[in-house]
């Protein structure tokens, strides 16, 4: 009985989110040059190259046992939107029902990807819509890699000669990085490599909403720079906003942040500290006051984000005087600090509009949904 063309491609290696070092293990598991190794990915990563057909400095034999046993299979994309402002999402297909999204925002002759690193997220940061979907499972090295392969293949970026598309790259998409440690450590590994997308450290940036032991554990491993979604001073107020301020309050957390700075050779390296400003929860003047002072010993710049509405929140963007208020004490205070500028919120494709399509297995977005009416019939009486 023959073997399902399905289960046979199952069974294939997925290399597209193989790091260098990876890469050269499995081509000496199959009796292959570990030198091979860069030959491939820049055909996967330089060239846009999925067919070992075509990646012609290869072997014919070499191409013949890839073809048998590999496979570069980057995530599906569903759909694609493109915002009044250029900025443009897509849905990404992995798998079971599941999509996660992906945007790109142009600045200019920057170009910064939002990538997802889980199918929904565990944390429940009441300000973000990821996190109302519930959560279902970890994205693959591939499936995260994969979002940056395939933004550059959508503006035609992998054609010789062509402009680079993808100039930073954050995560700060769906899901919690830290908490998908090893493959968003794999794919980041690829987005710094010069056999990969050849990206300065500074130009991948990790965020996290504080999984304080993983934190250290990055420190050892990467030289990434490091966001911090803080929104809040202090931490009765945090816990409410980011529920796992409980297990790692404040104070532990900006202590693991001066550890993971600590452990870079580059001794003028910041955190960014990324606060969404809500109306009449954080965006007080004591509030600011109060931030400025809890992260006088933290070499930080703040990034201010002014709420962006979504479905089952009722939560409200401050005033634009409101804002500038909360940016003139820090400023006033020494920081650096910008506001961002809310982009592509017409596609939901703002910060903290991220949602996708989450089969989940906590059966929270159940409880949000249910609550969401629950409220709306309050408020009809």
């Amino acid at each position: 009985m023959e073997t399902p063309a399905a289960v046979v491609q199952q069974m294939k290696v997925n290399l597209l989110g193989m790091s260098r070092k990876n890469m050269e293990v499995y081509l000496t598991s199959i009796g292959e040059k570990p030198f091979r190794a860069q030959q491939i990915l820049k055909w996967i990563h330089h060239s846009g190259i999925d067919n070992f057909d075509e990646m012609t400095n290869l072997g014919k034999p070499l191409r013949a046992k890839l073809q048998e046993l590999a496979e570069v299979r980057p995530p599906n994309v569903v759909k694609q939107l493109d915002s009044i402002d250029g900025t443009r999402k897509w849905a990404v297909e992995v798998g079971g029902n599941n999509l996660v999204e992906t945007v790109l925002i142009p600045d200019g002759q920057r170009g910064t990807l939002c990538v997802s690193s889980q199918v929904g997220c565990s944390l429940d940061c009441s300000f973000c819509a990821t996190g109302k979907q519930g959560f279902m499972r970890d994205l693959t090295a591939s499936e995260i890699i994969g979002q940056v392969w395939l933004a550059i293949k959508s503006y035609g970026g992998f054609e010789a000669g062509s402009k680079r598309i993808v100039t930073n790259v954050v995560m700060m998409g769906m899901g919690e990085p830290l908490l998908n440690f090893d493959s968003v450590v794999e794919a980041m590994s690829l987005m710094l490599d010069d056999f990969g997308y050849g990206l300065s450290k500074r130009r991948v940036t990790l965020s996290t909403s504080g999984v304080v032991p993983m934190l250290d554990k990055l420190g050892d491993v990467s030289t990434v720079s490091l966001a911090i979604s803080l929104h809040a001073p202090n931490d009765a107020l945090r816990s409410e906003l980011v529920p796992i301020n409980k297990k790692y309050p404040i104070a532990e957390l900006l202590a693991a942040c001066q550890r993971y700075l600590d452990k870079q050779e580059d001794t003028h390296r910041v955190v960014t500290i990324e606060y969404t400003l809500i109306a009449g929860v954080n965006d007080g003047l004591e509030h600011a006051k109060e931030l400025a002072e809890v992260l006088r010993d933290l070499p930080c710049k703040i990034n201010l984000i002014p709420f962006n509405p979504f479905s089952l929140s009722n939560y409200v963007r401050p005033s634009k005087n409101a804002i500038n208020r909360f940016w003139l004490v820090l400023t006033e205070a020494g920081y650096v600090t910008t506001v961002r500028t809310p982009r592509g919120d017409d596609i939901d494709a703002a910060c903290g509009q991220l949602a996708g399509q989450v089969q989940d297995r906590t059966k929270r977005s159940e409880r949000h949904r249910q609550r969401a009416e629950l409220e709306q019939a309050i408020r009809l009486v």
